[in-house]
C-alpha cells in the first residue's frame, strides 16, 4: 500500500513536471511551482529527484515513452501505416499537449543530461518506427522515416508557437 501510494505521488509529481515544464519553460520552472500543481511540498519532490533537471529529465523520458507507445499501437494494412501513424500522432497531441511541448523544449536545453534524452528519445523512435517501415515494405524506408520525423517536428514547433501556417500553409488574418 505504501509502495502503491509512493508510486502514485511520483506519477503525479511528473504529470504536474508535464505541465507546469511546458506552460513555462525549463528555465522559468522551480521545483515549488511544480510541487504546488502537484500538491505536495517542495521537499517532498527531492526525495524523488536531487534536481529539477532529474525531474524533467523524468518528464522528457516520459513524453518520448507514450509516443513510442502511441506508435507501437498502430496496427494498419502496409499502404495506410503512415497515415495511421501521424493520425495516432496527431490523437496524441490532442490529448497530451504538454508531450509535445516539451520536447520542443528540450531541443532548446544546453543541460548534457537532457540533451542526452532528447537523443535517446528521439532516435528510439526513429529505430522503431524504422522496423515498423520495413516490416510493412515501405519503399524507401530511411527516407520515409526522416520526412514522418522532420514533419512530426515541424508540427510539434507550429503547435508550440502557435504558427499553424508552418504546417497547413493558411496565414492568421
Amino acid at each position: 500500500m505504501v509502495r502503491q501510494k509512493k508510486e502514485q505521488r511520483l506519477d503525479e509529481l511528473l504529470e504536474a513536471g508535464l505541465e507546469v515544464f511546458a506552460d513555462r519553460g525549463y528555465y522559468n520552472t522551480t521545483t515549488a511551482l511544480i510541487a504546488e500543481k502537484a500538491g505536495i511540498s517542495q521537499s517532498y519532490v527531492f526525495r524523488f529527484f536531487k534536481t529539477k533537471e532529474e525531474l524533467f529529465v523524468a518528464a522528457l523520458d516520459r513524453a518520448f515513452e507514450r509516443i513510442l507507445q502511441t506508435f507501437k499501437d498502430v496496427e494498419a494494412k502496409p499502404e495506410h501505416l503512415v497515415k495511421e501513424m501521424v493520425k495516432a500522432y496527431e490523437n496524441l497531441s490532442a490529448s497530451h499537449p504538454n508531450e509535445i511541448a516539451l520536447q520542443v523544449i528540450g531541443f532548446s536545453v544546453t543541460e548534457e543530461s537532457i540533451r542526452n534524452s532528447t537523443r535517446i528519445g528521439l532516435s528510439r523512435i526513429r529505430s522503431f518506427t524504422l522496423d515498423k517501415f520495413h516490416s510493412a515494405g515501405i519503399n524507401n524506408a530511411e527516407r520515409e522515416v526522416t520526412t514522418f520525423l522532420a514533419i512530426g517536428i515541424l508540427c510539434n514547433i507550429s503547435s508550440f508557437i502557435d504558427l499553424p501556417e508552418l504546417i497547413n500553409g493558411e496565414q492568421n488574418k
